[in-house]
Formats: C-alpha cells, structure tokens, sequence
C-alpha cells in the first residue's frame, strides 16, 4: 500500500515539473479560417445550370440591324442571353463591317476565331460544302412562305444543315430562317420580263444566279454587295435583285428606283458557327445556342410577313415605282435549263422538296 501510495506521489510530482517548464501536449493543427466577408459582400450561390467560363461570340451580318435578318439576329443574341444569365454575349457586328457573307465565310473557314458565327444566305454555302443548300435558291422552288417553312421543320432540315460539318469544311448550321421572297430592281423602269434582256444585272459568284440571268435574258455581273450602291449609281450595273426590306434598308431605291415583283426565290437563309468555337462550348452553352437557334426562328416565321408587307407600303408612298408580275410562266420557262441543270445531281431530294408545298 506504502509503494503504490508513493509511485502516486512520485507521478503528480513528475507532471507539475513538466508543466512548470512550459512543456505541453502536442496540439492538432488548427485549420485556417476563411476571413469573414463584409456586410453585403457576399456572393450569391451560383444558380444550376449558369454557364461558366463567360464566352463571347462575333456575329457577322451582311445587312443591318433593321431588316428582317437583322431583327431574327438581334433575337438570337437577346435569347442566348437570357437562358445564359448573361454568360454568352452574342456581339453582333452589322451593316457588312465584316465584308460580304462570302468574305466572312472565308474567314470564318480561315480559322483564327475571328468570327465565329454569322447569318448566311442558304446559296451562298454552295462552295463550303453545302450543296444541297443549293436547292433552297433554286428559282421558283418555292410557291408560298409556308412551303418553304414545311420544308425548315422537316426531317430534311438537319441534314441540309449539318451538311458542310459533315463534308469537313469547318462550319455547321445551326437554324433556318427566311428574309422574304427576292425582287428584280433597277435604274430604269422594268414592266415584263422582256425588259430584262441586255440589261448587266449584279450576282453574287453563285451558278444558280449567274445560270437564271442569263436565262432571263440579261448580263450577270459580279460585284461584291458592299460596292453594289457605287455600281448602280455609276452605271456598272443596271439592276440588282434583294429580298424587300433589305432592297430598302440599304437605300438601293437611292439609284435604283423600280422594282418588279417576280419573286424568283425565297431568301433562305442558316445562321452557322464554325467547328472551332462549336467545339469549344460546353454541352450546355451548345444546348443553349441551339434553344435560343429554335426561339429567333419561330420568331423569323412570325415577323418576316407582316415586315415585308410594311416596307413594301413604305416604298409605294415613298415613289419607288413597284411592278406587279401576274403570270409567272414566261419567268419560270425562260430558267428551266438552270433548274434541271442545277437539281440533275439531287432529283430525288429537289422532288421531295417540291412535294412539300
């Protein structure tokens, strides 16, 4: 009893001398603590489904803001914007400051990222890859707004669409829109289609147009669309054709103020994005693009009418000498050779676009 007594002692007396010399436990590390936040500083939980990092997009458009195109454009970035929470910006760089659509889709096809998005005319993807978009500018393909519009929610659609990607050459489609029915108009009055032949009338380098001018009867010229105001009031070209309310937007009825409604194509027109900036979006920024692609579409249908119909109005009061054309069968004979020549290699899918009307 005495010894365990004194070892007891000999241990209360070991632990006081340790902690008389300061000697303690060995303690945990502590962790650091995140420094509290100002009042009014803190930031908000991220919401699901915001998109990081933020992303900006140049988008090229030929005309400007005030057209039916322009309108869908600003509808596509305004859309994106908001399923983004702000996070994809849509910068949309108007009026052809970026050169004509075939200058952008070199660039776009040159790589670089310099722009990365832009409204094009469907035809005018026939030389990067996209020759089935031909069919779409086919003269008098199309006999009304709603065959076209049965042809842009078909089955078919995608695949036009896809058609360049899949060929390799950088771009894809993203959605469908239309810019109105395209017009004749010219420096001199224009009654009949007669009054067409040796006039030098300006096409974009595309077969088709080049193919149903000559079958009109008249001189296809090629000039860029940035130089086509300077080409019409010097005299080197007589004519041009345009959907309506680009014809006025671009202030052609200036020096060019007769115009005849032969309404020889429906302007279909893709918004596209190229590979490189498609590729690297996230699968939710691509999910995005492509919801907002559906809404500036549907909202193209619902406006390119009615906005037709006014500008055409605007045109009449404003003097432009606007010609009714009431029998379209000397118009569609005189291009039958570019028609057949042009679909001979897509019979099958020209016919089955020709069913949908």
């Amino acid at each position: 009893m005495k010894k365990k007594l004194l070892a007891m002692i000999m241990s209360l007396t070991l632990v006081a001398s340790l902690a008389a010399c300061g000697l303690q436990e060995p303690e945990a590390p502590e962790t650091p603590e995140t420094p509290a936040e100002e009042p009014g500083e803190e930031e908000p939980a991220e919401e699901p489904g915001e998109v990081e990092p933020e992303v900006t997009l140049v988008y090229a458009e030929v005309n400007p803001l005030d057209t039916i195109v322009g309108q869908t454009d600003q509808a596509f970035a305004d859309k994106v914007h908001e399923l983004s929470g702000g996070k994809i910006k849509i910068e949309i760089q108007a009026s052809g400051v970026l050169g004509s659509e075939n200058d952008v889709l070199d660039a776009m096809l040159g790589g670089g990222g310099t722009i990365d998005m832009s409204r094009i005319s469907a035809f005018a993807l026939t030389p990067y890859g996209g020759q089935k978009s031909k069919l779409l500018s086919i003269p008098y393909t199309f006999v009304s707004r709603d065959h076209f519009w049965n042809f842009a929610t078909s089955d078919l659609a995608p695949e036009f669409l896809l058609e360049p990607h899949d060929a390799g050459t950088g771009v894809r489609g993203l959605f469908y829109g239309e810019e109105g029915f395209r017009h004749f108009f010219t420096v001199d009055p224009v009654n009949g289609i007669e009054d067409l032949k040796g006039l030098k009338l300006r096409v974009s380098n595309d077969p088709v147009m080049n193919g149903m001018v000559n079958g009109l009867g008249a001189s296809p010229t090629v000039v860029s669309f940035g130089e086509l105001y300077s080409a019409l009031q010097t005299g080197v070209v007589d004519g041009a054709e345009q959907p309506i309310a680009n014809y006025k937007s671009n202030a052609f009825p200036e020096v060019a103020p007769n115009l005849i409604l032969d309404g020889h194509t429906l302007g279909a027109i893709q918004v596209i994005i190229t590979d490189e900036a498609w590729d690297g979006l996230t699968e939710e920024q691509q999910n995005i693009l492509m919801e907002a692609g559906k809404y500036a579409s549907e909202f193209n249908r619902k406006i390119s009418a009615e906005a037709e119909a006014k500008v055409l109005e605007e045109l009449k009061a404003d003097g432009v000498n606007v010609v009714e054309v009431t029998d379209l069968a000397p118009w569609q004979a005189a291009v039958k050779d570019v028609v057949e020549a042009e679909t001979k290699d897509f019979k099958e899918l020209y016919q089955q676009i020709l069913d949908m009307q």
